[in-house]
């Protein structure tokens, strides 16, 4: 039991309602947001329309940033009397909401970046004497560890949860251009494409998300949130267009064990029961890939006779030189592990591009025969299922509540969406092709890889001696946080007796 529960049922809430899912909620209406620039655009009309509480709750924060980076001056409506600038809006907001509270709560470690966020800086120092508006940095978890869910609840009516910070870096465009003067830093330092993926909804799923924010900023040691009730008008943004509506909405979880708070796996548990259950293909995609456990369940599914067709869409190389030896040679080492045991060749890993440029992929989406879709923060690496503080939020049109309501139409259109947006070709096109062909794949070749968007195929690099030996260790990307900094702990990535590690004996047996 999480001590300091913001509910008076607070046993209930570290309790899953059913193997890999913490709780399942109704929304009266939901949409998937591809992309910052819709996001940003949108959140910034739903926090207008708040009264009572907005609770923002991330890996990342920065105060710094336009909400809406990519609008010209002379684009900007003229009844438009609020700031931009996203801790100036925050004020803004109190000033001109006479009831409104507004509570960011943001991971700990960051605490470090301020230095060089000067007037980031600047606007905290601004906002500490406002009792409506707290800010405050998570720092209870394991070390090593990260809190990383990306969460907001706005009234208890609207929540979102996905991929997308509100900071710096994100802001992009579904065109991804190569060369955009509009993606800039607060300081002026252009940045590269970047695509993301995010899942607003409304109604009851945000007080159960809000349970969850509420009892992480309780456990951050801000205090006990005042209990509110839902907002009885709608704070949907006008201009967003709805995707679901009366769907159920299922929540998953990743919590680190630490001091009285017990481990929660539910991500895993969920990812795993829903690679098995594919009949036809996944989709997904995903800034990191070095689970074992995910990695072990694909190699296992194509294994069948008639396995389903697994499409990766993925960053060329992970962020930052550290990321890069945690993440990019154990990736390697499973894909090539994964080639092995594809005799079907139904999977692939492809990297988006924009002329000459990768684009980063930094979405958590995955779609299974177009009958689930989810989407959150976890990553497909070791951190995500065991470590860090994550949240998913997956439809299943399989239960009752979500059946014969049309909703795996909704999902194949997204997917397209996806499919059309990487290979820079129309809706309609996409789709044709991949009905045709009966292949994502097959779709995919049909585009080429020249274009000057396009999905290519991620070009395997050799390892050597030093990288194999640094990817088997898990070294920055442990299972377990006891495991934290220890090479080869349990046996690393490729342990004795598992089915990666008779397929990398394998393929040294082959090599030599």
């Amino acid at each position: 039991m999480e001590s300091g529960d913001p509910t008076d049922s607070a046993p209930a809430l570290d309790q899953s309602a059913e193997p890999g899912v913490w709780r399942f909620g109704l929304a009266e209406r939901a949409s998937v947001i591809v992309d910052a620039e819709g996001y940003f655009a949108h959140m910034q009309q739903a926090m207008l329309n708040a009264r009572r509480r907005i609770m923002l709750v991330g890996w990342d924060f920065d105060t710094r940033i336009h909400l809406s980076q990519g609008r010209r001056w002379y684009e900007r409506p003229t009844d438009n009397s609020y700031p931009e600038r996203l801790g100036s809006f925050l004020s803004w907001l109190v000033r001109h909401r006479d009831e409104l509270e507004i509570r960011v709560l943001k991971w700990g470690l960051s605490f470090f970046q301020l230095g060089a966020r000067g007037s980031m800086l600047v606007d905290l120092l601004r906002m500490w004497p406002k009792k409506r508006i707290t800010f405050k940095f998570d720092t209870q978890h394991p070390i090593g560890c990260t809190h990383h869910q990306k969460l907001a609840v706005l009234d208890e009516k609207l929540a979102v949860c996905g991929g997308i910070d509100l900071t710096h870096d994100r802001w992009d465009t579904r065109e991804h251009k190569e060369i955009d003067s509009r993606r800039r830093r607060p300081r002026g330092k252009p940045y590269g494409p970047w695509h993301d993926i995010t899942f607003m909804m409304e109604g009851p799923i945000a007080g159960e998300l809000s349970d969850l924010c509420r009892a992480r900023w309780q456990r951050a040691g801000a205090g006990k949130l005042e209990d509110l009730e839902p907002a009885g008008k709608s704070l949907w943004p006008e201009k967003l267009s709805v995707d679901f509506e009366d769907v159920e909405i299922g929540i998953a979880r990743t919590r680190a064990e630490y001091e009285d708070t017990s481990p929660i796996c539910e991500i895993e548990t969920l990812m795993l029961d829903q690679i098995a259950a594919a009949e036809r293909f996944i989709y997904i995609e995903n800034q990191y890939f070095t689970s074992r456990k995910i990695a072990d369940a694909i190699i296992k599914r194509l294994e069948e006779e008639n396995p389903p067709e697994i499409v990766l869409v993925h960053p060329q190389h992970a962020e930052g030189w550290l990321e890069r030896q945690a993440m990019d040679h154990a990736r390697s080492a499973l894909v090539r592990l994964i080639g092995e045991a594809d005799k079907h060749d139904r999977f692939r890993v492809y990297v988006a591009w924009t002329g000459d440029t990768p684009i980063y992929i930094h979405a958590k989406l995955m779609i299974v025969d177009d009958r689930i879709l989810r989407i959150g923060s976890a990553n497909l690496n070791n951190r995500s299922m065991g470590l860090d503080s994550e949240c998913d939020v997956f439809i299943d049109c399989d239960r009752e509540a979500n059946r014969d309501k049309g909703f795996e139409e909704t999902i194949r259109d997204l997917r397209t969406s996806l499919l059309a947006e990487h290979c820079g070709v129309g809706e309609g096109t996409m789709a044709q092709l991949v009905e045709s062909l009966g292949s994502m794949h097959k779709a995919i070749e049909r585009f080429g890889a020249d274009g000057v968007r396009a999905l290519r195929p991620f070009e395997l690099p050799e390892l050597g001696d030093t990288e194999e030996a640094l990817a088997g260790s898990q070294f920055f990307d442990p299972e377990h946080p006891d495991d934290m900094f220890e090479p080869f702990a349990h046996g690393g990535l490729f342990r004795e007796g598992s089915r990666l590690g008779r397929l990398r004996d394998k393929l040294k047996r082959k090599s030599g």
